[in-house]
């Protein structure tokens, strides 16, 4: 078990870092097409994460992955999950669309209740998860609806993709939480960039790819930081810490994303847009109080 201060100094990491790549996605937008610029992303980092397994899987311990577990995670986590940002993100403001993401830990809590049975929900924490379905009903109703039919129709679309991902985070701690992170990611992040690749090579033939220094920053720093470096300290910490308690991590992120969103690229920000925020953000605070008490 990591002593607490590496837990919460790797929780902090992974906040700043997944809190910026919001705004990184959306500047590779610019130049790459969605599927193709998260296929290449994944390409590199799974091929850096195949070093990594060299030079420190030894180190770091752990069985290998079950074969499903590796599926789900590729399918769910790297492919599903991010053709959906990325391709959400070409309509809906980056820092919203990361809010839009953050009701993931309402997800794992409902998993918790309903399916594993391993964390019970009480009424604090029901009136949290209506409270934050109610900010998010409230930005559909606001900032979404202005960008039109098309952008409630990605937003609605985009909330599958915690889902998937919520569905891959507990296979791992209930079929792998002594599995390598490093091998587990590795192949995953190899499996999703095939995926993705070839959709890419089916769905956007034709669209416009420039390699500018833009692009080619968004895939490295997504690739490394974004990729490579949190990824694996998020799957070694969901080794031995609870994934209500890491999921901590989606509340801290929109913050940042909304923030540097508004400072860079002059994203909207307006009354409707921190009502909302705030109330999904204080629904998941609501929702895991009693489990990060624990």
């Amino acid at each position: 078990m990591p002593r607490p201060a590496v837990i919460y100094g790797w929780m902090g990491l992974i906040s700043a870092v997944w809190g910026s790549t919001w705004l990184v996605i959306r500047v590779g937008l610019d130049d790459l097409p969605p599927l193709l610029g998260a296929g290449v992303r994944f390409t590199v980092a799974g091929a850096v994460m195949a070093l990594l397994v060299r030079w420190l899987g030894a180190r770091e311990g752990g069985s290998r992955p079950p074969a499903s577990v590796i599926v789900a995670h590729g399918l769910c986590q790297f492919a599903g999950n991010f053709a959906l940002v990325y391709w959400c993100e070409t309509v809906i403001p980056s820092g919203l669309v990361s809010v839009l993401w953050a009701t993931f830990p309402l997800l794992m809590a409902l998993t918790g209740h309903f399916v594993t049975r391993a964390e019970r929900l009480h009424g604090r924490q029901w009136f949290g998860l209506v409270l934050a379905f109610g900010g998010v009903t409230s930005l559909f109703g606001t900032d979404i609806a202005r960008g039109g039919e098309r952008a409630v129709t990605m937003g609605l679309l985009l909330l599958l993709a915690p889902l998937s991902v919520t569905f891959s985070t507990t296979l791992i701690k209930h079929r792998a939480s002594r599995a390598s992170s490093l091998i587990l990611n590795r192949d995953a992040m190899l499996l999703g960039a095939v995926v993705l690749l070839a959709l890419s090579a089916l769905l956007e033939r034709g669209s416009a790819v420039r390699v500018t220094p833009g692009a080619l920053f968004s895939v490295v720093y997504l690739a490394t930081f974004g990729s490579v470096v949190t990824y694996g300290a998020y799957m070694w910490l969901l080794r031995t810490v609870p994934a209500y308690r890491l999921s901590l991590v989606s509340y801290v992120t929109p913050v940042i994303a909304l923030l540097l969103g508004r400072a860079v690229r002059s994203e909207p920000f307006v009354a409707t847009t921190l009502l909302g925020t705030v109330l999904v953000l204080a629904g998941v605070a609501l929702t895991l109080r009693r489990g990060a008490a624990a």
